[in-house]
């Protein structure tokens, strides 16, 4: 199955054997402690600039990791601040936008919101907690508006989780789906 949704050129190597490696780090470190640690993504975020100007120059360098970087922390910002996401994805996210340019972060975050999205779908039906999962969603979305008063949360109230996942695999697996299918 194809999750690609936009048509992408890929930097050439080493830059996605290097995001593979670091996304898989991220995630195995997510899987067993629930974090990403900050000095993965400080190796990859300072890396990434040293291989960007090494590849294009210092000032397209500069610029394709400025690019990358300020669009996976952009794309995955509003989630932290409505507390739907940890702040070491919207990091990782960052850090692979670095290495990979603005476009691909952007096909990146669309194939993790979907793995995200039936995983997250997967865990509430397991749990027997669709409804209270549709609940959150509507109050993440809306906030303190008539979705969330609709779905029974009230401005301010802690929602009731529905168990979280290691985001941080949703993630890498986005990543890994699209360097693997992305059209050069």
């Amino acid at each position: 199955m194809d999750f690609t949704i936009l048509s992408v050129d890929l930097p050439p190597q080493p830059v996605p054997l290097c995001v593979i490696v670091l996304a898989i780090l991220a995630a195995s470190t997510d899987i067993v402690s629930r974090r990403i640690p900050n000095r993965l993504i400080a190796l990859g975020l300072v890396s990434a600039l040293l291989v960007q100007m090494a590849l294009r120059g210092v000032l397209p360098g500069c610029a394709t990791w400025l690019g990358g970087a300020v669009t996976g922390f952009a794309l995955l910002l509003p989630f932290y601040l409505l507390r739907g996401m940890a702040a070491g994805d919207v990091k990782l996210l960052m850090m692979l936008g670095a290495w990979l340019g603005a476009a691909v972060t952007v096909d990146i975050a669309v194939n993790t919101f979907i793995i995200g999205g039936v995983w997250s779908l997967g865990v509430a039906l397991m749990r027997g907690k669709l409804g209270r999962l549709m609940g959150n969603v509507a109050a993440l979305l809306a906030g303190a508006g008539r979705a969330a008063r609709m779905a029974g949360v009230t401005p301010g109230e802690a929602r009731e989780s529905v168990g979280s996942i290691p985001y941080g695999v949703a993630i890498a697996a986005g990543t890994v789906a699209v360097l693997f299918t992305a059209v050069g």
